[in-house]
C-alpha cells in the first residue's frame, strides 16, 4: 500500500451493514470503521425482523451477542478482534450473574475490557440488556 492509500484510509469513515438493516429506519449506523476500529452500536434481542425475541433476560442477551456477532462479520471481524464491551442491564442485581455467563460463551482469553452498566430503561420498554462493542480492525494496519 502507498502513503497516499494509507492515508486515504485513515480519515475515512465507512458505515458498516447487515442486510436487513434493522437500525435505517432510526438514522443509526448498525456500525462504523474508523481509525483502525470498528464502533458496533449497540445491539438488542431482536430477531431479523425487529421483534424482540421470548424468552427472558438470557434469551435477549444471547440475541444480542448473535445480532452483535453479525455486525461484525459484515466487518470481516469476529469476537476475538473485540477489544472493549459495553453492557447496559436492567436490573443488575438480578442479571449479574446471567451477564458474566454471556461474556462466557460468546467471548475468549484474554477478555476484552469491559463496562457493565444498570440503565432504567431502554429504547423499547421490552428490552433488557443491549451490548456494544470497539473492535480492532487489523487490516488497517
Amino acid at each position: 500500500m502507498s502513503s497516499n492509500e494509507s492515508a486515504d484510509t485513515v480519515g475515512r469513515i465507512e458505515k458498516i451493514a447487515t442486510t436487513p438493516d434493522w437500525y435505517a429506519p432510526y438514522l443509526i449506523s448498525q456500525a462504523v470503521r474508523a481509525g483502525g476500529f470498528v464502533y458496533v452500536s449497540g445491539q438488542v434481542g431482536i430477531e431479523e425482523d425487529g421483534t424482540t425475541v421470548e424468552g427472558g433476560f438470557l434469551t435477549q442477551g444471547r440475541q444480542a451477542f448473535r445480532n452483535v456477532r453479525r455486525v461484525l462479520e459484515a466487518a470481516g471481524l469476529t469476537f476475538a478482534d473485540v477489544i472493549k464491551v459495553g453492557i447496559f442491564v436492567r436490573d443488575m442485581a438480578t442479571n449479574l450473574p446471567h451477564v458474566i455467563t454471556l461474556r462466557g460463551e460468546f467471548l475468549a482469553e484474554p477478555y476484552p475490557a469491559d463496562t457493565l452498566i444498570e440503565v432504567v430503561s431502554l429504547a423499547q420498554p421490552d428490552w433488557q440488556i443491549e451490548v456494544e462493542v470497539i473492535a480492532l480492525d487489523r487490516s488497517a494496519a
